[in-house]
């Protein structure tokens, strides 16, 4: 099913300004509109290099933050680890490092990527091994005993992350006509609606005949065996992807200098074409897309809300940002940055008391750094502000602006107020705006008068304010004589 970003001249949703928040000391409980954040590595300490940063949050509530433990900063090849760490209460305290894969060189295990069985509770993280070659420079072939071909392995765990068992699935998933493949590092995702609902679904990136590519690995009996979908590209890479309320995978791919996006109607097996994001930014770096409640039925407000982040620059990894939608990704109105300076991979996992849990690269990848946030901390509010301005104004008339507010939010909004914006010269007057019960619309009028040597065409904007947040929308009109 292919979808578009709408471009819609006289609608947008919520908006807010851009603002880097203050942090609270780690360990102390997290207040509302808080941001919270702490280092779980720095290099030197327990190894030189950390880097590739994967967050899930167990059905028991427990966080696990796994990433690659490096003797250099190389990829593989190279003698890597995957390493963990668990908090068992929401991100204020952390276990001591454990090690989920470590073997002597040249042996290396990487880039790794968690996923939890909300049915069965068992976890999996997973990653690629080497022994010869990398992803650029694998073998074709699918031998799961060739140390020239970069294998697609994972670990499991049935007890909440304590201790781990390993597999190799490359014959499963790898068609011997590919080059180099692994597990894009994050967090996979499990179907909760529709025909394939219990769906396990883990993404790769895969080098064919010399090109990049995208594709999902599943598993419908809780991982028992795994298939791989149809790829698609060129032009992939790392990726995520995110169930959205109509049973949509929508698949979010690093690129430069906007992300691509791709949708799958049958689960992941086959995707549309990319296509280019223009809202989300990116220089080509890891990223994360996460759906706020991925158990909302699709009438619940709640079900087309997504959190994405990202450095949000287009060709340098800094000002690491999140971003939320309302409407399934048509559009990424209500922003935050996180941190403005050089950050690199991020990656995010709902927590069970409704914050947001974030693991991200930090500085010049020299810390792991776990941040956590709710949505009063993200600010804005979910709602569709249309501006139906006449077709044309004329210079020195006055007139009424109509403007539609719905609601957008899964709770009443207390009665608001209206701006709009008007160029200088002009004069526009505040209005009410009633309180909104979830999905409610109020229609209010503006009064305008225009500038007397108003002409060619303006653009308004209109600005709803309640309870603190607030939300826009513009439109473009005619001026005549």
């Amino acid at each position: 099913m292919q979808r578009r970003v709408p471009f819609a001249l006289l609608s947008a949703a919520a908006l807010v300004i851009t603002a880097t928040a203050t942090v609270t000391a780690h360990g102390a409980p997290a207040a509302s509109g808080a941001l919270t954040s702490r280092d779980l590595t720095t290099n030197g300490v327990g190894s030189p290099y950390y880097r590739i940063p994967a967050l899930t949050t167990s059905v028991k509530g427990t966080l696990l933050a796994a990433y690659d433990a490096r003797p250099s900063r190389g990829d593989l090849p190279g003698n890597l680890g995957v390493v963990l760490r668990r908090s068992t209460d929401g991100g204020a305290t952390w276990k001591a490092q454990q090690v989920v894969r470590k073997d002597a060189a040249p042996k290396g295990h990487g880039d790794p990527s968690l996923l939890v069985d909300r049915t069965t509770g068992r976890i999996f993280v997973f990653y690629a091994s080497s022994v010869n070659q990398g992803f650029a420079r694998s073998g074709t072939g699918n031998d799961e005993n060739d140390p020239d071909i970069l294998q697609a392995d994972y670990s499991y765990s049935d007890d909440d992350g304590v201790t781990w068992t390993h597999r190799r699935i490359t014959k499963q998933i790898k068609d011997p006509s590919w080059a180099g493949m692994f597990a894009s590092s994050g967090e996979g995702i499990q179907l909760r609606h529709g025909p394939h609902a219990g769906r396990l679904v883990q993404q790769y990136a895969i080098r064919i005949n010399g090109a990049n590519y995208a594709a999902s690995a599943y598993s419908d009996d809780h991982g028992a065996t795994w298939r791989m979908g149809r790829p698609v590209g060129p032009g992939g890479d790392e990726n995520k992807t995110v169930e959205l309320s109509d049973g949509t995978i929508m698949l979010n791919n690093r690129s430069k200098p906007y992300r691509t996006i791709a949708y799958s109607s049958d689960g992941g097996v086959n995707y549309t074409p990319f296509r280019q994001d223009t809202e989300l930014t990116d220089p080509a770096n890891n990223a994360s897309i996460m759906r706020y409640a991925p158990g909302a039925p699709a009438s619940h407000p709640q079900s087309s809300w997504l959190l994405f982040s990202n450095t949000e620059d287009a060709t340098t990894r800094r000002n690491l940002t999140v971003k939320m939608s309302c409407d399934n990704g048509e559009t990424w109105p209500i922003r935050k940055v996180v941190d403005p300076g050089g950050a690199a991979y991020s990656t995010l996992t709902k927590l069970p008391d409704g914050r947001v849990g974030l693991l991200y690269e930090r500085g010049d990848y020299a810390h792991i750094t776990y941040a956590s946030f709710d949505l009063d901390w993200l600010g804005g509010t979910c709602a569709d502000i249309t501006i139906a301005p006449p077709t044309a104004l004329k210079a020195k008339a006055r007139a009424e602006i109509e403007v539609r507010v719905v609601n957008r939010m899964d709770e009443r909004r207390a009665p608001g107020a209206l701006d709009l914006t008007v160029p200088e010269g002009w004069t526009a007057r505040q209005v009410a705006v009633p309180a909104l019960d979830p999905g409610e619309a109020a229609t209010v009028r503006v009064p305008v008068t225009v500038a007397p040597d108003a002409s060619g065409s303006v653009r308004l904007t209109a600005t709803y304010q309640t309870g603190g947040k607030r939300a826009s929308g513009s439109a473009t009109v005619a001026i005549t004589s």
